[in-house]
């Protein structure tokens, strides 16, 4: 009997970050914080909930060691505790579509044109946007792209886009969006105002989380 209730301790212990994780906004902060550390108004706004409801998941995510804090003043900035949690994101998230009809069907529902969807793989696009052939824009907000970003990709907010036009090129080359992940849009919003101002541009649904998962590099920017 002995053994068999410390075999259920073990399984309990492994629960606890299922436990963590079966909350949908729960799992909207670790992508989120999967692009770099944000206090906890920054979360709440970008999740869409008050700021009570956002402290309660936080502290069940940090509560099965999910996330870290650190207090700068009166502001409280989590993180993730480790890369491996960014990496549970995405499997999670894998897994799901992989078994999930539901979920499939609910992503081809949000996704843009699918001809917008860049026919690059990870390699190739690494090389050419190296070597200048295309143009990898990150659309995320500057702060994100700072943490961490795909290596030789330019940032370019969404919300800044349409006034820095002319810091692309008009020599026809490809234009490449990213954003967050599978799950964001804003990189099929930049396709379509791009297009709509005559660029050549598509998107990768890779956000940083993808691409480190597939043990490829990131590049950060100092300060």
């Amino acid at each position: 009997m002995k053994t068999e209730s410390a075999k259920s301790s073990l399984y309990e212990q492994v629960a606890r970050i299922g436990k963590a994780l079966s909350s949908p906004k729960r799992l909207e902060f670790l992508e989120l914080l999967a692009q770099g550390e944000k206090t906890v108004e920054a979360l709440a706004a970008g999740a869409g909930v008050d700021m009570r409801l956002a402290s309660a998941h936080l502290k069940a995510l940090r509560e099965a060691r999910l996330v870290d804090t650190r207090r700068d003043g009166k502001y409280i900035h989590y993180r993730l505790s480790g890369a491996d949690v960014a990496r549970l994101w995405v499997g999670l998230r894998e897994t799901a579509a992989e078994h999930l009809l539901e979920l499939r069907v609910a992503l081809a529902g949000i996704a843009g044109d699918p001809g917008s969807l860049c026919a690059e793989t990870r390699d190739s696009l690494l090389r050419k946007a190296a070597s200048g052939e295309i143009v990898v824009i990150d659309v995320r907000p500057s702060d994100e792209y700072a943490a961490g970003h795909l290596p030789h990709a330019r940032s370019l907010p969404l919300a800044e886009l349409e006034k820095r036009l002319a810091d692309l090129p008009a020599d026809g080359r490809e234009i490449v969006a990213y954003c967050r992940g599978p799950f964001c849009l804003m990189s099929d919003e930049a396709v379509r105002l791009l297009r709509a101002h005559g660029f050549v541009a598509r998107k990768i649904s890779d956000g940083v989380s993808e691409w480190a998962a597939c043990g490829l590099p990131l590049a950060t920017t100092a300060g």
